[in-house]
């Protein structure tokens, strides 16, 4: 009877020892899953953000075109409202004329012409920080290969975040049809913001098509009257690297205006 008994404790004993394993086991399973799913999630947090932060970037940071060709006269500026920030030159700077100079970019001089009546805003800013000497050794920080075709200069921060220290607006001279021909130069801004204008500019080096967002297009300045040709076999046709930049390091050199 006593040897029964005993058995029986074992029995149980064993069971118990059995249920314990197993319960422990169950709980390092859900565990396991549990810190599976905590996983997936974080990377798909982490995989939008970076796929967001690439997106504000390019298309809606500071400083960033979207090109297209050929600017209409009698293009609506802008639907956008807001206001200009900081110490912004005066519009009577840019005397209701077209403007000529050079645009040197390493040592390839490009001829352009400066549109005053049209964009008289962003013409008396870029011809209060050329005058100044402010374009003076900053990096064209942006070549892109697909989609538009344009390199964008004039941020002293290198990467697309800097400016002048002053903003403005509203959108001036935006062709009609969101086209931008290869040769035009017009200001860079923030997307959906059409008082974010302010030293960064790009230079359209093939036509492309710029949609226009809810501030409308991008303010063009003027265009390129000669020297496209080589800036596209010294900087363009080497094209850019992950990060945007030009393969060739592109630095302004000399900005002048008359």
């Amino acid at each position: 009877m006593a040897s029964n008994d005993r058995r029986a404790r074992e029995e149980r004993d064993r069971l118990r020892v059995y249920q314990a394993r197993q319960s422990v086991h169950e709980t390092k399973r859900k565990r396991r899953v549990r810190d599976n799913v905590v996983g997936v999630v974080i990377a798909v947090v982490v995989l939008t953000a970076a796929t967001t932060a690439q997106v504000l970037y390019f298309n809606g940071g500071p400083g960033t075109p979207t090109a297209s060709p050929t600017p209409t006269p009698g293009a609506t500026p802008t639907t956008a409202t807001g206001a200009n920030s900081g110490e912004v030159p005066p519009q009577t700077l840019a005397e209701n004329r077209t403007w000529t100079g050079t645009l040197t970019l390493n040592s390839i001089p490009l001829a352009i012409e400066l549109d005053g009546a049209k964009a008289p805003q962003a013409v008396s800013s870029t011809i209060s920080l050329a005058k100044s000497g402010f374009y003076n050794n900053l990096t064209c920080h942006r070549l892109t290969t697909t989609g538009i075709w344009v390199l964008q200069c004039g941020d002293p921060q290198g990467n697309g975040s800097g400016g002048p220290g002053y903003n403005y607006g509203p959108v001036e001279n935006a062709p009609a049809d969101n086209l931008y021909p290869a040769g035009t130069l017009a200001m860079a801004r923030q997307g959906g913001d059409g008082y974010s204008n302010g030293s960064q500019f790009f230079i359209v080096y093939k036509d492309s098509p710029i949609p226009a967002d809810t501030a409308g297009g991008y303010t063009v300045l003027g265009k390129i009257t000669g020297g496209l040709d080589a800036l596209m076999t010294g900087v363009i046709d080497a094209g850019g690297t992950s990060s945007d930049a030009p393969n060739v390091a592109t630095t302004i050199t000399e900005f002048t205006l008359r």
